[in-house]
C-alpha cells in the first residue's frame, strides 16, 4: 500500500508546465562549485577555492631563492554532526588542508631538498545539506548580493546651467576605477579612482600615442602635408590641427653619478588652430619640420571637436611628459625617474596583479563595445580605452544610447561561493605576506612548509565574515517557507553594494527585466523596500552571476512544447517578442488566436503569432515562492499581496497543522525542497516505525549490493521538539505504517508546518464577514472559544537556558542542588548537578540550574576555620549564582544537557590510557573487517580476469599488468584508499563496478576514521567548550501557547488583525443549520484594501469543505467565477457565500445576508505573551539614573515630551513633578520615597533629577564654571 498524497483539483488552463528547479539551488550549487570536493583534483575547474589558491601561489621570497607551490587541497570530515554543533554552541566546520611543495632555486643551498607536505590551514565553516551554516550553534544564511556588474557604463548628468555632461565609467572586478567624462567647455577628462583628473589626450600619450599626429590619426582627424617651399603656400588659409614643434636633445653630466644624461626639449613654433598665413609659412620652412597636420575639411570635424578642445587643454607634448604629469597628479610628488613614472600606469590598469576586469567584466566590455578581445585578457587594453572614448563621442553626438543602470544585464548576483572566494582571497593574501616574511628571515636554515604557515590567518578572516558581515544573517526559521525564502533572498545592500540612505527611487523600483527573475511583489515594507527582493520561482543564476528565466521557443507561430525550455538572461531577451504562457494553442503548440498580446522590453504590443519569438513557461513565472502561494493573487491589490507574502513567513507552526483547502499547487514542492521532512531515497518497504524512528528496507539489485558496504535497511531519526532560531519548534511525526510500500521521493513524516507532505502554515476556519457588537472594529478579529478549546491555533515554543561554570580566581564554581539559604521546596526538582528534572513545570522565579560561586571575604580566624571544619558550614564562603525563571516564563522542561571538559588527574590519565588502548584495538578490528569485505567483494568481481596495471596516486604500479587476479594478490595491497581511478580489467562495466566499490570503501573508511578521531577526542578532552569554561548546563523549556486576546492573526491576502474577543461557542453567529462560525471578520476591511482574493478563497473553501476536496488555483491561471459557481452549486452552498446568519445570543436572524465560507488563517509570531510587560522596580541607566527601556532590559515606560504636554495642559503639576523626579532619576528622592512608603509616612519633597547633574557636568566639561544658587 502506498500512502496516498493529497490530490488537488487543479484549475490551471496552461498545459505543459515544466517542473520547478530545486528551490535551494542558488545556495547549494554555488557552495558545491566553490569547494569542488566531488571533482577529482586534476579535473577541478578554474573557479572557487581552487582559483583563489592558484591566484595566490606560488609564493617566493624577495630574492626568488625559495618557491612555495600549491598542488592540491582537501578537507577532513567534520568532528561533530550538525545537531551536536547546535547543541554545544559550536561551528559546523571542516579542517582544510593544502598539499604544498617547497623547493630552492639557489645553487648555494644544495642541501635543501624539495619538500611536499600536507599543511593544515584552519577550520572552514561548511554548508549543511539545507543550504545553511552553523556558526557558534546558530544557523545562519549567507544572502546573495545583487550588485553592479563589472564592465563599462555610459551615463549622463546635467550641469547647473543645463548642459548635458556624458561619462563612461569602467568598473573592474578588482583595481582602480577609471572614468571618462566631458565638461561644460566640451573637453574630455579621465578621472582615476574618482579623484585625479587629467585630459584624455594626456592618457593617450602615456599609453603610447605620443605625438598629436598619433592621437589625431586614431580618430582620422588630420591631413598630413609634406613641407616644401612651394607646396605649402597653397594651404594658406587652412588651420593647423597639431602644434609645430622644434624638438632637440640636450646632453649634460649628472654631478652625482658622472653619467651623461640626455634631456628632450620641445619648442612650440606654431600652436594648434593657427590659421596659416604668409608669415607662418616662413616660420614652418625655417623650423626644418618634415610635415605638418591640417584640419580635414569634412563633416566629421564637428563631431570630433571635443578632441581638438582637449588637445588645447593638454599640457604635455610627449609620452615622457605625459607619464610624469600623471605621476605628479596621482602621487602629488615629482617622479624619481621615468621608469617609476611609467610603472605606475602599467600597475594601475595593465598588470593582472593589481587590475582585473574578471570574466564578467571582459564579457560585458566586449559585448558593449563590439570587441573580440580573448576572455583570458582580463586587464584593460589600449583598444578598450580608444573604443570607450569613441563610443563616448558617439554618445555626445546622439549616435549611441546611455546605459540603464537598473537593467538586469548591468546587475549581477554574488552568491555564497563568490563571496567566500573573495574572503579566501583576502585571507590567502595576508598569509602570503607572512610566508614571504618568514622565508626572508629563515634564509640559511632548513625549513618546511608547516614552519611558514600560520593557520589562524585564514580562519580569522573567514570567521569574521560569517560573524560580522552584513550578508551573513541569522536565519529566519519561523517556518519552512521563511527558511526557503531567506535562502533565495537577494540584497542590494552590504559591502560593495548600496546603502539605504543613498538608494534612490529608481534602484528600488520594478524594472521590466525583473520579469521572471525578481519578484515584483515580495519585498519588505519600510526603509529596505525594493533593495531586498526574492528570486522568481523558475529563475536561475548562471555561471556569470546573471539571473535567467525560462521561455519556450516559438517558430512561425508554433510553440515548441517538446524541448526543455530555454533559459535567457536579461540581455539575451532584449528585442525579443515574448507572449504569455496561457495564450490559446492547439495540442501541437500552434497558436490559434489571430492576435496575441506580447511583451517586448517595456512595451505590450498586440502582434500576429508569427512575430512571436518565445512564450513564458507558466503564468506564475513572474512571482516568487511566497507570492505564488497566495491563491487568487490576481484579484488582490499589489500592496496587500506584498503584506500577505511577507506575513506567511511569520506564521507559527501549529501543533495540528492543516493544509489549505484552497492552495496554488506549490505547497508540496516548498515542503520537500525545505529539506526538513524525511523523503524516501528509493523504492522499498517500511520495516519498523515509531514516534522516534522509521526504518526502511530499500529494494536493491545484486550489483548495487555488491558495490555497497551498507545494509539494505536505513533508519531515519525523527526530529522531536527541536528549537529553531525564532523559538518555534520542529516536531516530526511518521505518516507511514509498518509494511507500507514507499516510492522514491515519498514524504515519510509531517510536522513543522507541513501536513501530508504539503506546506500547512495555518488552519481552515468557518468565517463570516459581518460586524459583531463593534468588537471587530478596525481589523480586530472575533474568534470562537471552540477554536481555543480544540487547540486549533495552539503552538509549542521552545527556549533554551544555559549556565556556564567558570574557573574563578577564588576557586571553581560548582553545579549543585545544595544552595545556601534556599528552601527544600525550591530545590525539590533539582538533580545532583543542580539541573531541574525533565517534565517539571516551571513558574516565574523557579530555580532552573543551581550553581554556587566562591565568595571573596576576609580570611577567617583559626577558630572559625576549626568550627567550619567540624560543622561543615559551607554557606559562609559561597554565594547563590543559580539561574532562575524570568517573570513571564511558564512551561515544561523538555530536555537537559550537561557538557563538561575532561578533568585531568593521575587516576583519570590512567583510565584514559586504558580506554584509548581499547578504542584503538576496537577500531583496528573494524578496519581489518572492512578491508576483508572489500577484498572479498573485489575478488568476486575480478575473479579469473587479468590486471591492466593498477597504479596508486604516486604513479607506482601496485597490481602489475598482465597478471591474473588472486585473493592473495589483492590482500597484499596495503592501501586501497590511494589507488588511482584506473583500468582494473579490460571491460568497462566491470571497471565501473570496481571503481564504485572502491569509492564506497573510501567513504566508509573515512567515516570510521572520523568516528575514531571523535571518540579519541571525547576521551582526552571531553566536550569542546570555550576557554575558561569548565561545564555548560543547558535546559530546554517548552511553552504551550494557546490563542489569546492580543495575538496577531492574518490571512494570505494581507488581511491582518488582532484577536479582540474570544466569544463563547454558543454566542457566535450561526448558520440556518445551527453551525456556529469560528471567526468573524469586519467586512469593511475588504473594499478599501482591494484584496478581493480572500472572498474568492472563502467561497471556494466552503465548497471544498462540503465536498471533501482540495483545490489548486495557480496565480494568474486560477478558478474563474463560473467554475467556482459550478462547485458551490454542486456542494449545495449559496453562490458568493451569501447566507443569512442568526444571532447566537438572541437566536434572531440578522437583517442582511453576509458572506460566509472557509478561509485559511495563520497565527503570526507577534504573540501577546512575548509583549506583555510590567515593571515596578528595576534597573537604572548608570549615567542618567533613568529607568532602562524595553522588555529585554526589564525597563519602564518612557514618559516623553508629548505626555508631559498632556499633563501640563491639565495643570497636574504635582503628578508631573513626581513622574519626572522620584519615579525617574532623583536618586535620593527615590530612596526616601521607598522608605516613606514602607514606614507609612507622608511623601518627602522631590530633589534634583540626576539628568540635571549630567547637564551640569557636561557644561563644566566645556570649561564653564556653573553652580547652583541656594
Amino acid at each position: 500500500m502506498i500512502t496516498n498524497q493529497t490530490e488537488r483539483l487543479n484549475f490551471a488552463s496552461t498545459k505543459n508546465i515544466p517542473d520547478y528547479p530545486d528551490f535551494l539551488d542558488v545556495q547549494v550549487k554555488s557552495f558545491k562549485d566553490f569547494f569542488q570536493l566531488e571533482t577529482k583534483s586534476d579535473e577541478r575547474g578554474n573557479e572557487g577555492l581552487y582559483n583563489t589558491f592558484m591566484e595566490n601561489f606560488p609564493i617566493t621570497d624577495t630574492r626568488n631563492n625559495f618557491v612555495l607551490e600549491f598542488l592540491d587541497y582537501f578537507v577532513d570530515p567534520p568532528r561533530y554532526t550538525i545537531q551536536e554543533c547546535i547543541e554545544r554552541g559550536l561551528t559546523y566546520s571542516v579542517p582544510l588542508k593544502a598539499r604544498l611543495k617547497l623547493y630552492c632555486t639557489d645553487p648555494e643551498h644544495e642541501d635543501f631538498e624539495t619538500i611536499v607536505q600536507d599543511v593544515y590551514l584552519g577550520t572552514i565553516p561548511y554548508m549543511t545539506p539545507s543550504g545553511t551554516f552553523v556558526i557558534n550553534g546558530a544557523e545562519r544564511v549567507v544572502v546573495s548580493q545583487l550588485h553592479r556588474s563589472p564592465g563599462v557604463f555610459f551615463g549622463q548628468s546635467f550641469h547647473a546651467n543645463g548642459t548635458k555632461l556624458y561619462s563612461a565609467r569602467v568598473i573592474p572586478f578588482k583595481g582602480s576605477w577609471i572614468e571618462f567624462s566631458t565638461d561644460i567647455n566640451s573637453v574630455m577628462y579621465a578621472y582615476i579612482d574618482r579623484k585625479k583628473k587629467l585630459p584624455v589626450t594626456t592618457l593617450f600619450r602615456a599609453i603610447g600615442f605620443e605625438r598629436d599626429k598619433d592621437i589625431l590619426e586614431i580618430f582620422d582627424l588630420a591631413e598630413e602635408i609634406k613641407v616644401s617651399k612651394t607646396g605649402i603656400k597653397k594651404y594658406i588659409g587652412r588651420r593647423l590641427a597639431a602644434r609645430v614643434l622644434n624638438t632637440w636633445h640636450e646632453d649634460f653630466v649628472d654631478e652625482d653619478t658622472g653619467e651623461v644624461v640626455s634631456i628632450e626639449r620641445n619648442e612650440i613654433i606654431l600652436d594648434r588652430d593657427t590659421i596659416i598665413d604668409k608669415d607662418n609659412v616662413e616660420e614652418i620652412i625655417d623650423s626644418n619640420v618634415k610635415s605638418i597636420l591640417l584640419h580635414k575639411e569634412d563633416n566629421n570635424q564637428a563631431d570630433y571637436a571635443i578632441i581638438h578642445n582637449t588637445l588645447q587643454k593638454d599640457p604635455t607634448n610627449s609620452e615622457k611628459e605625459a607619464v610624469e604629469h600623471i605621476y605628479r597628479q596621482l602621487r602629488n610628488a615629482e617622479p624619481p625617474d621615468e621608469e617609476t613614472a611609467r610603472g605606475i600606469i602599467d600597475k594601475l590598469f595593465f598588470s593582472d596583479q593589481r587590475y582585473n576586469l574578471g570574466e564578467v567584466g571582459r564579457y560585458r566590455m566586449n559585448k558593449k563595445l563590439g570587441l573580440d578581445i580573448p576572455m583570458e585578457k582580463q586587464v584593460l587594453t589600449k583598444e578598450d580605452i580608444i573604443t570607450i572614448v569613441k563610443y563616448l563621442i558617439e554618445l555626445i553626438n546622439s549616435k549611441a544610447e546611455i546605459d540603464d543602470i537598473d537593467h538586469l544585464s548591468n546587475r549581477r548576483v554574488r552568491t555564497v561561493g563568490e563571496q567566500l572566494s573573495q574572503q579566501f582571497g583576502v585571507g590567502l593574501a595576508r598569509m602570503a605576506r607572512t610566508i614571504r616574511e618568514r622565508m626572508n628571515v629563515r634564509d640559511n636554515e632548513v625549513f618546511t612548509p608547516i614552519d611558514l604557515i600560520n593557520a589562524k590567518t585564514l580562519s580569522s578572516v573567514i570567521n569574521s565574515f560569517f560573524g560580522t558581515n552584513q550578508l551573513s544573517q541569522f536565519m529566519d526559521q519561523t517556518n519552512p517557507l521563511a527558511e526557503i525564502t531567506h535562502k533565495r533572498r537577494l540584497s542590494a545592500l552590504g559591502p560593495g553594494g548600496l546603502s539605504r540612505e543613498r538608494a534612490g527611487f529608481e534602484v528600488r523600483d520594478v524594472h521590466y527585466t525583473h520579469y521572471g527573475r525578481l519578484c515584483p511583489i515580495e519585498t519588505p515594507e519600510g526603509p529596505n523596500i525594493g533593495l531586498i527582493s526574492s528570486l522568481g520561482v523558475y529563475a536561475k543564476v548562471n555561471g556569470m552571476g546573471f539571473i535567467e528565466t525560462p521561455y519556450r521557443k516559438v517558430t512561425d507561430g508554433v510553440v515548441d512544447l517538446e524541448s526543455t525550455p530555454i533559459y535567457l538572461s536579461a540581455e539575451e531577451e532584449e528585442g525579443k517578442m515574448i507572449a504569455q504562457a496561457n495564450i490559446e494553442m492547439d495540442a501541437s503548440g500552434k497558436i490559434t488566436a489571430s492576435n496575441v498580446i506580447a511583451r517586448e522590453e517595456g512595451d505590450f504590443p498586440v502582434v500576429e503569432p508569427s512575430a512571436v519569438h518565445y512564450t513564458d513557461v507558466a503564468p506564475n513565472q513572474i512571482a516568487s515562492i511566497s507570492a505564488s502561494l497566495i491563491p487568487f493573487l490576481e484579484h488582490d491589490d499589489a500592496n496587500r499581496a506584498l503584506m500577505g507574502s511577507n506575513m506567511m513567513r511569520q506564521a507559527v507552526p501549529l501543533i495540528r497543522p492543516e493544509a489549505p483547502i484552497v492552495g496554488t499547487g506549490l505547497e508540496r514542492q516548498v515542503a520537500s525542497d525545505s529539506r526538513v521532512l524525511i523523503n524516501a531515497e528509493g523504492d522499498g518497504t517500511v520495516e519498523y516505525v515509531d514516534a522516534n524512528i522509521i526504518t526502511i528496507k530499500y529494494d536493491r539489485t545484486e550489483e548495487e549490493r555488491m558495490v555497497s558496504f551498507d545494509a539494505d535497511e536505513k533508519t531515519y531519526n525523527l526530529i522531536k521538539f527541536r528549537k529553531t532560531n525564532q523559538g518555534t519548534s520542529i516536531n516530526l511525526k511518521p505518516i507511514v505504517r509498518k509494511g507500507d510500500r514507499v516510492i522514491l521521493g515519498q514524504v515519510l513524516s509531517e510536522g513543522y508546518a507541513t501536513q501530508n507532505g504539503e506546506l500547512a502554515l495555518g488552519r481552515n476556519l468557518k468565517v463570516a464577514f459581518m460586524p459583531w457588537k463593534g468588537y471587530n472594529f478596525e481589523d480586530a478579529i472575533v474568534i470562537s472559544e471552540k477554536v481555543v478549546r480544540d487547540d486549533i491555533f495552539t503552538s509549542i515554543h521552545v527556549d533554551d537556558y544555559s549556565l556556564e561554570v567558570r574557573d574563578t580566581k577564588l576557586g571553581n564554581e560548582e553545579l549543585t542542588n545544595d544552595i545556601p539559604n534556599v528552601s527544600e521546596e525550591a530545590t525539590k526538582d533539582l538533580d545532583e548537578n543542580g539541573m531541574i528534572r525533565i517534565g517539571a513545570e516551571v513558574k516565574p522565579g523557579d530555580i532552573l540550574i543551581g550553581k554556587i560561586t566562591p565568595k571573596g571575604e576576609s580570611d577567617p580566624t583559626p577558630e572559625e576555620k576549626l568550627l567550619r571544619a567540624i560543622f561543615g558550614d559551607k554557606a559562609g564562603d559561597v554565594k547563590d549564582a543559580s539561574l532562575k525563571a524570568s517573570p513571564s516564563l511558564h512551561g515544561v522542561v523538555l530536555d537537559k544537557k550537561l557538557f563538561a571538559r575532561a578533568v585531568k588527574d593521575k587516576r583519570k590519565r590512567t583510565q584514559d590510557k586504558d580506554a584509548l588502548g581499547a578504542l584503538e584495538m576496537e577500531f583496528e578490528t573494524k578496519f581489518v573487517e572492512l578491508k576483508d569485505r572489500l577484498v572479498e567483494k573485489l575478488f568476486l568481481i575480478v575473479n579469473g580476469k587479468t590486471s591492466q596495471g593498477v597504479m596508486n596516486d604516486l604513479g607506482e604500479e601496485v597490481l602489475p599488468k598482465g597478471k591474473k587476479y588472486t585473493q592473495k594478490m589483492l590482500y597484499a595491497v596495503e592501501d586501497f584508499a590511494h589507488l588511482s581511478k584506473g583500468q582494473w580489467v579490460a571491460d568497462d562495466a566491470t571497471n565501473k563496478m570496481v571503481n564504485d566499490l572502491i569509492h564506497n570503501y573510501k567513504i566508509k573508511l573515512n567515516d570510521l576514521q572520523g568516528s575514531l578521531r571523535r571518540e579519541k577526542f571525547t576521551i582526552t578532552v571531553g566536550d569542546e567548550l570555550p576557554s575558561g569554561i569548565l561545564k555548560l548546563a543547558k535546559i530546554y523549556i517548552a511553552k504551550k501557547r494557546k490563542l489569546k486576546v492580543g495575538d496577531k492573526m492574518a490571512g494570505r491576502h494581507g488581511n491582518k488583525g488582532i484577536v479582540a474577543r474570544i466569544v463563547r461557542h454558543e454566542d457566535m453567529p450561526f448558520l440556518e443549520d445551527g453551525t456556529p462560525v469560528d471567526i468573524v471578520l469586519n467586512p469593511l476591511g475588504v473594499p478599501s484594501r482591494m484584496n478581493i482574493g480572500q472572498i474568492y478563497e472563502t467561497v471556494l473553501g466552503w465548497a471544498g469543505m462540503n465536498l471533501g476536496r482540495k483545490f489548486a488555483t495557480p496565480i494568474f491561471d486560477g478558478a474563474s467565477l463560473d467554475q467556482i459557481n459550478e462547485l458551490t452549486d454542486e456542494a449545495g452552498v449559496p453562490r458568493f457565500g451569501h447566507t443569512h446568519l442568526y444571532d447566537g445570543g438572541t437566536g434572531e436572524r440578522f437583517h442582511q445576508a453576509a458572506t460566509v465560507g472557509v478561509i485559511y488563517m495563520l497565527k503570526l509570531g507577534h504573540m501577546v505573551d512575548d509583549k506583555m510587560h510590567a515593571r515596578s522596580i528595576g534597573p537604572y541607566s548608570l549615567i542618567t539614573q533613568q529607568p532602562l527601556g524595553g522588555k529585554a532590559q526589564f525597563g519602564g515606560q518612557r514618559f516623553g515630551e508629548m505626555e508631559v504636554w498632556a499633563l501640563e495642559a491639565y495643570g497636574a503639576s504635582s503628578t508631573l513633578r513626581e513622574i519626572l523626579t522620584v519615579k525617574s532619576d532623583d536618586v535620593i528622592g527615590r530612596a526616601k520615597t521607598y522608605e516613606a512608603i514602607v514606614k507609612g509616612e507622608s511623601m518627602p519633597e522631590p530633589g534634583l533629577p540626576e539628568s540635571f547633574n549630567v547637564l551640569m557636568h557636561e557644561l563644566k566639561g566645556l570649561g564653564l564654571d556653573i553652580r547652583l544658587e541656594e
